[in-house]
């Protein structure tokens, strides 16, 4: 028994001792990894090299960059020399080309900002050891007056093209190479290294902040954007699904009557020879087979709200109603049928459903758009080949007041119209009137449906 709690304590004590061990190898794995994502981001800039406020649709706008550039390398590249050489005792070649390699990258900062802090901060510190000399008192140094000028607009050109990662990697090499260079070297110089450290972080969050701003802001349009190309398509379908449940009525009679006829054939025509007999009853069994087809299609285009559908399709006749259900609802509308329309005998049912669903959603856009206006819809036929023309046209709203309808059309408005008329081939013409109101027209073909269904 001693012999094994020995051993467990043993165990224990190597367990332990391996736990601090593993701690810390871990905690070297996620700094090693942090620091090569912070490597990675200073050596990846953002691709494609596009100039800043490229996307912007205001022209003055997207020339801002390279005028700022311009205007600050101009005034900074004489304003540096100068100072190299009157306060730190440069040649005037010398000066010159320090000030030229510490500004100039402002011109690229527009389309490549890191490549430009790159030249600026190799630039810098080299500029910083060139003019670092004993008797420098009371000079500021590592970082000079004019660079320090051209380095904040830089890391605002950087702040609003990289990524976080990238910011924070340029701001603590910035404070790194500040700190490197004031500690390596004793000087009685001002230290400018913490200034830049601090002003070039406020730079670099206030030009993040904005970037991710207007990052977020142009995702939500876009997302805007896909979403109502999302719901008009949905609608579409919607409402093509709508049409097909509306249409079973229609093609289930057309059926209906041929399984009808092809199984009553026999008995209606007498001495039909066994050829014939079977022939309709094979029609009667295809059609039967049809019409069950069509129901489970009916099925699957039914959703749950919509299974109380069972209702024949209204048509022609029922316009009235829906005029008189419209002037209930304190639209003044006035009905026009002509008698062309009485006299061309029944009508394709798929026509006359069409023609009622544009009159409903058009009755129910003037009561939603146009309270109170005068309404007039007007139903004729005519034209060679002959077409069904169906005219709904309101006058601007007076304000007054109005009840909904009841029945306010399929909620699709003019898709809904659209669908309509293309399933019959015909035409609509929709838009608003010079003097204020709108106007509705579609144009159904007859004649062409009457031969098809033939």
């Amino acid at each position: 028994m001693s012999s094994t709690s020995s051993a467990d304590a043993a165990a224990s004590g190597a367990l332990s001792a391996d736990a601090p061990s593993t701690a810390h190898e871990s905690l070297f794995k996620a700094t090693r990894r942090q620091v090569g994502g912070l490597f990675r981001a200073l050596v990846t800039p953002s691709y494609p090299a596009t100039p800043l406020f490229s996307t912007s649709p205001r022209r003055w706008l997207r020339g801002v960059p390279y005028g700022v550039a311009m205007v600050l390398t101009a005034i900074l590249v004489p304003v540096s020399a100068q100072v190299l050489t009157n306060d730190y005792g440069e040649s005037g070649e010398s000066a010159i080309l320090l000030a030229v390699a510490q500004v100039t990258p402002l011109l690229l900062a527009v389309t490549r900002p890191l490549q430009a802090w790159w030249i600026t901060i190799i630039s810098d510190v080299l500029g910083a050891v060139m003019v670092l000399n004993p008797g420098m008192e009371h000079q500021i140094w590592p970082w000079l007056p004019a660079g320090i000028v051209g380095y904040l607009f830089l890391m605002l050109a950087l702040a609003l093209r990289e990524p976080r990662p990238t910011l924070v990697a340029v701001w603590l090499v910035t404070g790194g190479a500040g700190l490197a260079l004031g500690t390596g070297v004793h000087s009685q110089a001002d230290s400018s290294g913490v200034l830049l450290f601090v002003l070039s972080g406020v730079v670099l969050l206030i030009g993040g902040a904005l970037r991710e701003r207007g990052d977020v802001q142009r995702r939500l349009a876009e997302q805007e954007t896909i979403s109502e190309a999302e719901r008009a398509h949905r609608t579409l379908l919607e409402e093509r699904a709508r049409i097909a449940r509306e249409l079973h009525d229609v093609v289930a009679h057309h059926m209906s009557v041929i399984t009808v006829q092809a199984d009553s054939a026999p008995y209606r025509i007498g001495g039909l020879p066994p050829d014939a007999e079977r022939e309709f009853g094979s029609i009667a069994a295809t059609a039967r087979e049809s019409l069950a087809e069509m129901r489970r299609l009916l099925g699957v285009l039914r959703s749950e709200e919509t299974r109380g559908e069972r209702a024949p399709q209204p048509g022609l006749r029922q316009v009235p109603q829906l005029v008189e259900a419209t002037v209930r609802a304190g639209i003044p509308t006035e009905l026009t049928v002509a008698d062309a329309v009485l006299d061309f005998g029944p009508l394709p049912q798929a026509v006359e459903l069409s023609a009622y669903r544009i009159v409903q959603e058009a009755l129910a856009n003037v009561v939603r758009h146009a309270p109170g206006a005068a309404t007039q819809v007007s139903v004729s036929a005519a034209g060679d080949p002959a077409a069904l023309t169906v005219l709904i046209v309101n006058g601007p709203p007076t304000g007054v007041p109005t009840t909904p309808l009841e029945t306010t059309g399929t909620g699709h408005g003019l898709v809904g119209m659209v669908e309509r008329v293309r399933l019959v081939g015909g035409m609509l013409d929709t838009g608003p009137l010079p003097g204020g109101g709108f106007r509705v027209a579609a144009r159904l073909p007859l004649v062409e449906l009457e031969e098809t269904d033939s």
